[in-house]
């Protein structure tokens, strides 16, 4: 029905240019004639021959306007609706052929294909993001879930009911905090979080975060290098760095062996401050360096079970943000440096 309607729409368009070109070209002609001196019979003999012409040349006109029409206008028209009815359709791998498409049209091909760029960039880290959450999930669901079932055997020793119980407490804190980065994550990225600047004591605020960790040092008997200058102050967001450090500190505890060495330093600058976090640990090679922001991301899998991949990403999304900078050293085998720049005054 629908390719029916088009045919006559596009017979009725033609017919109706082939007639307005058949109106123009015969007032040419009678205003060329008027100038002239014909007798009746000569006007009446050469009147078929004029009224051939005047077909001919609306035809030739009509003809040479529609293939013109059809090449620059309907055909990428055509191609450009049907590319956006594949996409319409979920296939975000459509991707519209620029060979033969008309200047006039070019942009809007190219705006089509980086938006369909981005869209398929998206579908991908959506699928990548669900996969890998419903892993993180189902991990500590799956230990919280045999662990259970072995607390509900009769024949159980104290001993071995509160191991059990304290692998239960340790999964669901580990679901606990996934669930808990993940909507901190998603707030920063939907900008539903926005920094907050107020003056506070960098160099206390990073004193409180490495004696959050004082049971993990001491337990591992690791050395600490601590250089923090006193009543540093600065206009950030205090929660939000705060994030910042734990997370870097957190890992920097995590990936050190024990009797290991992390060091701790701020250094101030004029205008701004640069806060450095390393550790003598594992260190990251050239490939894992490239997605350690990544969500989810774990270049060292025997870690995993300490972690969720959330941590590093949670800090690059503040780091953005906040307008601060981070960049990594690392040598792999050696060890990690995270070093954070930041402004000591926003309006500086």
């Amino acid at each position: 029905m629908k390719q029916h309607q088009r045919l006559w729409r596009y017979l009725i368009s033609f017919f109706t240019f082939f007639l307005i070109n058949c109106f123009a070209v015969s007032c040419s002609f009678i205003l060329f004639l008027q100038s002239l001196n014909y007798t009746e019979e000569e006007i009446r003999q050469a009147a078929p021959i004029t009224a051939g012409n005047i077909i001919f040349i609306s035809l030739l006109f009509a003809g040479v306007y529609y293939i013109i029409n059809y090449y620059t206008v309907e055909k990428p028209v055509k191609i450009i609706r049907r590319g956006l009815e594949t996409v319409t359709n979920g296939d975000f791998s459509e991707r519209i052929d620029e060979n033969g498409i008309s200047r006039d049209f070019l942009p809007i091909v190219q705006s089509i294909n980086t938006m369909t760029e981005e869209l398929s960039s998206v579908e991908t880290l959506k699928t990548d993001f669900i996969s890998n959450v419903s892993h993180e999930i189902k991990t500590p669901l799956t230990i919280m879930q045999n662990y259970s079932q072995l607390l509900q055997s009769e024949n159980i020793a104290y001993e071995e009911r509160i191991e059990y119980a304290a692998s239960i407490t340790a999964a669901s804190q580990r679901l606990s905090e996934l669930i808990t980065n993940i909507l901190r994550l998603n707030r920063l990225e939907s900008q539903q979080l926005k920094p907050k600047a107020e003056e506070f004591d960098l160099s206390g605020q990073l004193g409180e975060a490495v004696l959050g960790f004082e049971q993990v040092w001491t337990d591992k008997e690791i050395e600490l290098d601590i250089d923090i200058p006193d009543e540093v102050i600065i206009c950030s967001d205090k929660e939000l760095l705060s994030l910042v450090w734990n997370n870097l500190l957190s890992n920097a505890f995590k990936f050190t062996k024990k009797k290991g060495t992390v060091s701790v330093k701020l250094s101030v600058d004029h205008d701004f401050v640069s806060v450095s976090v390393s550790d003598t640990g594992c260190g990251i090679s050239a490939d894992t360096g490239r997605h350690i922001f990544d969500k989810f991301y774990q270049g060292d899998t025997s870690h995993a079970s300490q972690g969720n991949g959330l941590g590093l990403a949670l800090v690059k999304r503040v780091i953005d943000i906040t307008g601060a900078e981070i960049s990594v050293n690392s040598t792999l085998g050696k060890g990690s440096t995270f070093a954070v720049k930041l402004r000591r005054n926003r309006d500086a």
